[in-house]
């Protein structure tokens, strides 16, 4: 291992837990290419998502049908953004600590 942190992966295994990848310095392998591609269809999955809701809502005119699949769609793409935004957050560079 680099001593790099494992990398967060946009997926989970069957049972639901995180799934990470001890991952190359360059960041650029099969795997790393893979997740990267993952991440950004989830994000564009999410966009459509977010645009969909607000034409839903905008027309105040919905059944408890469509606001519960909305809320359920919305809770998928939510926790999918969640998981891009740690893993990413997770692979910035730390902030060197002030000295006093």
């Amino acid at each position: 291992m680099t001593g790099r942190a494992p990398r967060l992966l946009p997926w989970v295994t069957d049972g639901g837990k995180p799934c990470y990848l001890a991952a190359d310095s360059s960041g650029s392998g099969y795997l790393s290419r893979l997740a990267d591609n993952m991440e950004s269809v989830q994000l564009g999955l999410a966009a459509d998502l977010v645009k969909e809701a607000r034409g839903i809502l905008d027309g105040r005119q919905w059944t408890a049908g469509q606001l519960h699949l909305l809320a359920l769609q919305l809770t998928e793409c939510l926790t999918d953004v969640h998981r891009v935004a740690e893993s990413r957050g997770a692979r910035l560079p730390q902030p060197a600590e002030a000295t006093a």
